[in-house]
């Protein structure tokens, strides 16, 4: 999710604590300055807009840009969402987000979690089964070993998790679209993530509506 304060990083971002880059001597709403061969990230950066965005980038050949990262866990039968989560933008903030949001299941109630290759790791996966759940995470054997072996991947519901898994892609398209959470229009984490909370009910509440259609 970009925040509202991403669209001119030189506009909003300045290390104001750098004896050797000081600011520009032009403080004016739009000051002169030369940004080339600057290297920025969160470290030495920080926007005087959104203080709590950070600098963050899907991939490595995609551009960084100031936002949050938004959660969501939805459930495999209705792909309703049921829970959401809204963090700072960080390398391990979606397998963190992932283990809070699992840790709030029904006490003695076992589920499988259905995730990308990106949470193939050995500390999530077995962080995972502590909590009582079944981690159905795509396997990432590219020059390393998955976490995840035939053990998990041999069951026929593991196949099923990674089919119903897709549906995330349908529920962050309708926000960032329908819900146009895209780019948010608030500032700080606090307002940010009740807006994503919102949108995540409105889609459900559309959900039912298909579903209630569909089955009359």
């Amino acid at each position: 999710m970009s925040s509202w304060a991403g669209s001119n990083l030189e506009d909003n971002i300045w290390n104001h604590d750098d004896p050797l880059n000081p600011p520009p001597p032009d403080r004016s709403s739009n000051p002169t300055v030369n940004w080339h061969k600057q290297k920025r990230s969160n470290d030495t950066h920080q926007s005087l807009a959104d203080p709590a965005a950070r600098l963050y980038k899907k991939s490595s050949g995609s551009e960084a840009k100031l936002g949050y990262l938004g959660h969501v866990i939805t459930e495999n039968r209705n792909g309703l969402i049921v829970g959401t989560r809204l963090t700072l933008a960080t390398g391990l903030a979606e397998r963190s987000a992932a283990l809070e949001m699992a840790a709030n299941k029904e006490a003695g109630k076992r589920i499988t979690l259905g995730a990308d290759r990106g949470y193939d790791t050995r500390s999530f996966v077995e962080q995972t089964r502590a909590l009582g759940t079944t981690p159905h995470v795509a396997q990432n054997d590219t020059n390393r070993a998955s976490a995840i072996d035939g053990r998990t991947t041999c069951h026929q519901g593991y196949a099923v998790s990674q089919r119903k898994r897709k549906r995330m892609e349908e529920v962050f398209g309708w926000i960032k679209t329908v819900a146009l959470q895209r780019k948010t229009k608030f500032r700080g984490i606090d307002r940010v993530g009740w807006m994503f909370t919102l949108a995540a009910a409105a889609y459900n509440l559309v959900r039912m509506r298909n579903l209630e259609t569909a089955t009359a």
